[in-house]
């Protein structure tokens, strides 16, 4: 009497899972697998790195000295709000050249407003940021529904704003401004608590961003799982977790080593949370990276790729006002010559955080570190005496490698 066995096939692991994940060359293996196939989203992030052992080595340890990387933060913080809207310009397969005269164009409205005519700072600040979102406006219409091209419209408007702001300014600098405008660009986060030689509030928000970051992460893995979508591995993603914990909770102890958090550090987070959510799970961010990847099945799937085109430019002039207020409250005066170059760092700042050239590309985190990148070659650049002629070159360099690496990472996916 024979008895009929059927071999059964080993059931398929579950997503996330993974056979080698037991020893230690298949974790190994496992994340050189997942670097590979995020090179693009983690290239950046291990060069800032790299960038910064670099520089703290070289300058002695000078690099990420508490007061060092506070004024860090404060010097690279209006290219950073501007990277962010930059990136979804590029995302949506444009460019604005005119961020950085609107900007300068934007501080002198600020201080025409509050030392000629001395309206209080809270109503300039509104008026302000509709004076961009005015401008933005008129720049999207011309772009999207008159069919001019960007380059060509922002052109004219980076023309246009360092026109309007040398008559408010009359060639002269403006200032200064009252103390809680200044506050913006310059302040920190109250003290407030016991005596602990740290700043608390700084403490509690570190622990906060802790706690969201490793909510978020866990959620997007959760709903990656949920819809049957290839995700890394357990250890690879516990290990990346740990990483960013150790990150956060680093930089907090940084600063509330000195004197707190800035102010326009918070402005910076809000801004990132913001645009994160909206460019991960708002319809709104996905329409944008619809008309950037492919505009013609962008529209047949129903985008009206006029309006998000129209509002992605509102966007840009409200940030580029916001950021004029920031620049204009750190000096302490509007300047004709401010904004100089602004639109430039915020270009190479997107396209270094992995924004591509052809649109459909890149994320607001990206712009960041894109920026952050920058920031750091600028401050470790000048805590090592190197001249402003050599920085521009090594600031080219970077971006052309950036660009190049884009270039290289698409042809290698392609084929």
């Amino acid at each position: 009497m024979s008895t009929d066995v059927t071999a059964k096939s080993p059931a398929p692991a579950p997503p996330g899972k993974s056979g080698s994940e037991g020893g230690g060359g298949g974790l190994l293996q496992l994340m050189l697998d997942g670097l590979r196939r995020n090179m693009r989203q983690y290239g950046m992030l291990i060069a800032l790195g790299l960038i910064v052992i670099f520089f703290e080595v070289w300058t002695g340890g000078d690099l990420l000295l508490p007061r060092n990387v506070s004024n860090l933060v404060l010097q690279n913080s209006y290219i950073l709000i501007l990277a962010i809207g930059m990136m979804l310009v590029i995302i949506a397969g444009h460019i604005d050249l005119s961020v950085g005269s609107l900007t300068a164009f934007v501080g002198a409205f600020a201080a025409v407003l509050m030392v000629n005519h001395h309206v209080p700072w809270p109503v300039a600040v509104v008026l302000c940021l509709l004076m961009g979102a005015v401008a933005g406006s008129v720049q999207g219409l011309l772009i999207a529904y008159a069919g001019i091209p960007s380059f060509i419209v922002t052109l004219a408007g980076m023309l246009l704003f360092r026109g309007l702001t040398e008559i408010l300014l009359q060639g002269q600098t403006l200032g200064p401004f009252p103390n809680g405008l200044q506050k913006i660009g310059n302040g920190f986060l109250p003290a407030v608590g016991p005596n602990t030689n740290y700043h608390n509030i700084t403490l509690l928000l570190g622990l906060v961003m802790i706690a969201a970051v490793v909510w978020q992460e866990v959620r997007d893995r959760r709903r990656q799982q949920e819809f049957s979508l290839d995700v890394p591995p357990t250890k690879l993603f516990l290990l990346k977790l740990a990483a960013i914990i150790a990150a956060i909770l680093w930089l907090t102890l940084l600063l509330a080593s000195y004197d707190g958090a800035p102010i326009v550090l918070i402005i910076l987070g809000v801004l990132v949370a913001g645009y994160g959510y909206v460019m991960r799970n708002a319809v709104f961010g996905r329409h944008i990276y619809a008309i950037g990847g492919n505009l013609p099945a962008a529209k047949l799937s129903g985008v009206k790729d006029k309006r998000v085109t129209f509002q992605v430019f509102l966007n840009m002039g409200v940030l580029a006002a916001l950021a004029g207020l920031v620049v204009t409250s750190r000096l302490n005066a509007a300047s004709p010559k401010a904004g100089d170059g602004f639109e430039l760092e915020a270009i190479a700042s997107s396209f270094i955080g992995g924004a591509s050239m052809s649109g459909g590309v890149g994320t607001v985190l990206g712009a960041i570190i894109g920026g952050l990148v920058l920031g750091v070659l600028n401050n470790g650049m000048n805590l090592l005496s190197v001249g402003t002629d050599w920085q521009q070159v090594i600031k080219g360099l970077a971006l052309l490698a950036a660009v190049g690496f884009d270039v290289w990472n698409k042809r290698k996916s392609g084929s």
